[in-house]
């Protein structure tokens, strides 16, 4: 682990007038609840601050304070590019490498603004001036808890700042089951608590607000597309371009279909391959020991978590599918 002291990253904050935070493509609970709580803060300190993503976030994290201010780089290049030139400070959240940001990448190490890197994801590269990293952190958003509080500003950590955090603790947990929840975790909860967050609602906007078309491919998926590989506790879905345009599918609509699996007594690596116009879309999950992050750096270009990883393939679904079930079987 590599912290930066808490001074000096506050003093590099106070010297910036414009910040820019962006975090990783396809993001998720933990990427837009880090980034909107570190927002709310900036904001707190009277920074001039945007988000800005690499694509769209799903509709089910449109309720969190501040995400209408958010500047997508696919839809507003233009305007994001000239807000990261103009920036004092850049935060990078929840991703440890340019290529999890595709394009906007290509930008960012034009940019001479100084980076800060908060991340929780092993192997991080050498490209920030800052560093406040820790791969025992359950999520981005419990380091966006420890830095406020390192900077000496713990009451600054409303009802708007708690709800974000809540979410990404939430979201990166599998709602608190994963190993990687600890004491710290809960004493973050609490802390939260009393700013009168309710976490049922919280839950309830994130996970209780599926369409039709949604549960419908989550049934579809389990009924007709889960495969077990014989002999291995291997257990994956393969999902076409053309059966997820069946039920429509909306960025996030498989979110959390990876882990199903994992009610099967046995199984210890689950997988989900969702075929877009030009890849294939991974998602890798373990048990125990087994390691899906070095797996996935090694076989499918990506990198995350040891139980928790993703990946991309420039192979077809069926190559990617076939390469799958022979090089999982190296892990056992």
């Amino acid at each position: 682990m590599r912290k930066d002291s808490f001074k000096i990253l506050k003093k590099a904050i106070n010297n910036s007038k414009t910040i820019s935070i962006i975090t990783h493509w396809s993001p998720d609970g933990d990427a837009i609840g880090s980034s909107l709580a570190l927002y709310q803060f900036l904001k707190y300190l009277d920074k001039n601050v945007k988000v800005i993503i690499p694509n769209a976030f799903p509709d089910f994290l449109e309720w969190m304070p501040g995400s209408k201010q958010i500047l997508n780089f696919q839809e507003e290049e233009k305007k994001c590019e000239n807000w990261l030139n103009k920036s004092d400070l850049i935060f990078t959240l929840d991703f440890n490498s340019y290529k999890r940001i595709e394009k906007l990448g290509d930008i960012l190490v034009k940019t001479s603004a100084p980076k800060v890197m908060i991340d929780h994801h092993q192997q991080p590269d050498d490209y920030a001036k800052y560093y406040f990293h820790d791969v025992n952190a359950c999520s981005t958003c419990e380091l966006i808890f420890d830095l406020i509080c390192g900077l000496g500003a713990k009451k600054t950590i409303d009802k708007k700042i708690a709800a974000c955090i809540y979410t990404g603790l939430m979201t990166d947990t599998g709602s608190f089951r994963y190993p990687s929840v600890n004491s710290n975790t809960h004493t973050i909860i609490a802390e939260l608590l009393k700013t009168g967050i309710i976490p049922s609602e919280i839950h309830g906007a994130v996970y209780d607000n599926y369409s039709i078309d949604r549960l419908k491919l989550l049934g579809y998926a389990l009924s007709e597309k889960m495969k077990i590989i014989d002999g291995y506790p291997v257990a994956y879905f393969c999902l076409s371009n053309k059966e997820l345009k069946q039920f429509n599918f909306q960025k996030g609509d498989t979110e959390g279909l990876v882990n199903y699996p994992f009610a099967i007594k046995g199984i210890k690596v689950c997988a989900l391959f969702n075929e877009s116009e030009n890849y294939v879309k991974i998602s890798f999950r373990s048990k125990d020991k087994i390691d899906v992050n070095a797996f996935a750096r090694k076989y499918f270009n990506g990198g995350g978590h040891i139980n928790a990883a993703g990946g991309k393939s420039d192979l077809s679904l069926n190559e990617t599918e076939i390469n799958f079930i022979k090089q999982v079987k190296t892990l056992f």
